[in-house]
């Protein structure tokens, strides 16, 4: 989709862009250096689970307040991108600077305010944020954070973002969630590779214990059998000193099992390519009993699994009574 803005002179474009960048993104306030010529450009694209879109426009402000989401039940995270000039951003008590060559997270289930006082290009993903914490954990370290791009696999995922739009037209719907779902993985090994997303709300040392203890939870949560026990056996860890270790994070450790496999069993149904009943995606990410994991799922989405699946169909345009079992 293509939105464009080119309102000199006139009263409204400041509206208009608003409109577009609230469809694109989500609910969000906007302020203007010059309202009356404000002129912007904004393109978007569906990769299966995430969306990105390439922004050019003249110098503006954005704010999101808790009133633009309190009945959200989606959370997202939007990755920006900066090609030309620098971008602000704050949230909570951080304040960061961005410069091209670089890309930094905002939540949007936060209040945040983000600018940039002179024209400029964006790239910006946006990815659903239990997408980004079953694969790295919690998404609240993340906020306000601006990471190097200039090299390594954050390099990589930048240039696979420039490259992917070029030939997105070209990719068949499978292909384009494939796709995003590689941006995505590429993304959180980015991220993850920061030690300043370790929980800092313990210790060096437990940190890295519980950044361990999430990660081979996240490898191994197919196992049927996976729970406390084996966990800490693979960590080298008592038992009691693992569930402390979650205890100081406000979590339980079968809590976030659970939660870590609902996350994938959400992403999978919400998949329009993915053609396994509702029971085998259930099944394949660990759970035996198909009523308990309805009962698990409604609690922690707030809708059933055939909804989420529903909800995805509609999204992406396709007509219900299709081939899909359900």
């Amino acid at each position: 989709m293509r939105y464009v803005v080119d309102n000199i002179g006139g009263p409204s474009g400041g509206d208009a862009w608003q409109a577009a960048v609230t469809e694109t993104y989500f609910p969000l306030d906007t302020e203007y250096r010059n309202r009356r010529e404000f002129t912007g450009v904004l393109e978007t694209w569906s990769l299966g689970l995430a969306g990105v879109s390439k922004m050019q426009c003249d110098a503006v402000a954005y704010r999101r307040h808790r009133r633009h989401f309190l009945n959200e039940r989606d959370a997202s995270l939007l990755i920006t991108i900066p090609e030309v000039s620098e971008v602000n951003f704050s949230q909570g008590s951080r304040s960061v600077r961005c410069n091209p060559g670089g890309f930094l997270v905002e939540r949007g289930d936060a209040p945040y305010e983000f600018w940039h006082g002179r024209p400029n290009a964006l790239w910006v993903l946006k990815v659903p944020s239990a997408s980004v914490r079953s694969r790295i954990g919690s998404t609240e370290r993340l906020s306000a954070l601006s990471f190097d791009a200039t090299q390594g696999v954050a390099a990589l995922f930048l240039d696979t973002v420039r490259s992917t739009i070029g030939r997105v037209t070209e990719l068949s719907e499978a292909a384009r969630e494939m796709t995003g779902r590689h941006i995505l993985e590429m993304l959180c090994l980015s991220i993850v590779s920061d030690d300043r997303v370790l929980d800092s709300s313990v210790s060096s040392i437990r940190a890295g214990h519980l950044h361990r203890a999430e990660q081979y939870i996240r490898d191994n949560l197919k196992n049927v059998s996976l729970g406390p026990q084996a966990v800490a056996e693979a960590g080298g860890i008592s038992l009691r000193y693992l569930q402390g270790l979650f205890q100081d994070s406000q979590k339980s450790i079968n809590g976030f099992i659970r939660d870590s496999r609902l996350d994938h069993c959400a992403e999978d149904l919400m998949a329009v390519t993915n053609t396994a009943t509702i029971a085998e995606i259930a099944y394949r990410w660990g759970f035996a009993d198909q009523s308990q994991f309805c009962r698990h799922y409604r609690t922690r989405f707030g809708c059933s699994p055939s909804d989420t699946r529903r909800e995805a169909m509609r999204r992406a345009g396709h007509v219900p009574g299709s081939r899909r079992r359900h």
